[in-house]
């Protein structure tokens, strides 16, 4: 029987669980045996008996979970475990399978260990984006959970109301949202804010998205494109410093207006573009804010720091690093639901089948059989001609 094990995820601020009790139960409907360890999901308000209610067996000691299981779910990116004594991708079985968010452009190193364990890596956020993989999408999932959270971020800061209002000693005009990115965390936050009742403007390369943004009450800022900034699976692709200097002295004529600046530009496996320069917090208006959901991967402001509050000419910048944390339960609940339905594709008949024709598990595959499978990733990591054809 396929034993799959849930640890407790140990990153700093990490909230999050990989398996909830409702995905356990369709875990075992797969003819696998669901180890858990002790406390993995309280955190999301998820206690130890929920997951023994549905057959799971709670583990005291995760060195059995992560040495011992065929599958390990997670979270976070694998890294040094202080209660295993050695780093996780040592510790998993040879020939096991580990998914979740492993960070591949980046944890290179970690990429190499598990090739050399054999390891079967599928990342959650190389999930290609086609229609048969939205269940899966867990990029989507938590950065819409980041949009939403962002917005309330702001309404919670800014010093003054969202929403038109007319009171009896005069009007208060509403509060006016710009937003950079018109990605999932870019939509929600346009829809969040909308119902809160602000001015919302969208800053995007994609022209596509317009009608996006402008279902959702939003205003399309217009910028002068020359070539589509659409890239692959959807995703914005990154564009030239020109094109970048000529869209911020656009969007300077609007934010100087706003009382919130939203950042949510990603490129896949590269630094974020630099979309909001010092020169142009410097014409936003004392009282502003700026969210930098960027901030992990280079920011997209000049001056966001990862997880730090900044105030440059009364302006505050902030650069949270893990807003879906902040909401441990539904985040859970729905990453929970991307993990199992990618799992659904490499388990028959109770055991592993990593079929590298499956377009959805060719994408995700990082490493698989001593090698690294990803084409992107093993160029990054030197490893260009262990690249599977």
């Amino acid at each position: 029987m396929l034993q799959v094990f849930i640890p407790q995820e140990h990153a700093p601020g990490e909230t999050r669980v990989a398996g909830t009790p409702e995905t356990v139960k369709k875990l075992s409907r797969l003819g696998c045996e669901v180890l858990v360890q002790v406390g993995a999901g309280q955190r999301s308000h998820l206690p130890d008996q929920a997951y023994e209610a549905v057959g799971a067996r709670v583990l005291q000691d995760a060195r059995a979970g992560w040495t011992g299981a065929d599958v390990v779910l997670t979270v976070s990116p694998l890294a040094d475990n202080q209660a295993l004594g050695r780093h996780e991708a040592e510790a998993l079985k040879e020939g096991a399978l580990v998914a979740g968010f492993l960070a591949p452009y980046t944890e290179l190193d970690t990429v190499r260990r598990l090739a050399e364990r054999k390891i079967t890596a599928l990342a959650m956020e190389l999930v290609p984006r086609i229609s048969r993989a939205q269940s899966m999408d867990a990029l989507s999932s938590q950065a819409s959970i980041g949009g939403y959270k962002a917005v309330l971020m702001a309404a919670g800061r800014l010093d003054r109301y969202f929403p038109l209002l007319m009171t009896a000693a005069g009007t208060i005009p509403p509060a006016r949202v710009v937003i950079m990115g018109a990605g999932v965390a870019g939509l929600q936050a346009v829809a969040t804010a909308k119902r809160l009742g602000a001015v919302v403007e969208v800053s995007d390369i994609r022209p596509a998205v317009q009608e996006q943004v402008e279902s959702l009450g939003g205003k399309f800022i217009a910028l002068p494109m020359e070539e589509t900034g659409e890239g692959e699976g959807g995703y914005a692709k990154e564009m030239g410093e020109d094109f970048l200097r000529r869209q911020r002295e656009i969007v300077t004529e609007h934010i100087s207006e706003a009382d919130v600046v939203i950042t949510t530009a990603l490129v896949p496996g590269k630094k974020a573009p630099t979309l909001v320069t010092r020169e142009m917090v410097e014409a936003m208006h004392e009282g502003a804010i700026l969210i930098d959901l960027a901030v992990t991967q280079g920011g997209n402001c000049e001056l966001s720091e990862p997880g730090q509050e900044v105030e440059h000419g009364g302006v505050l910048i902030l650069g949270p690093t893990n807003l879906p944390a902040e909401m441990p339960h539904d985040a859970s609940m729905l990453y929970a639901r991307n993990v199992f339905n990618l799992l659904s594709e490499a388990v028959d008949d109770g055991g592993l089948k990593i079929d590298l024709d499956n377009d959805v598990l060719d994408g995700a595959v990082v490493t698989h059989g001593g090698e690294i499978h990803h084409p992107k990733v093993a160029e990054l990591a030197g490893a260009v001609k262990e690249v599977v054809s």
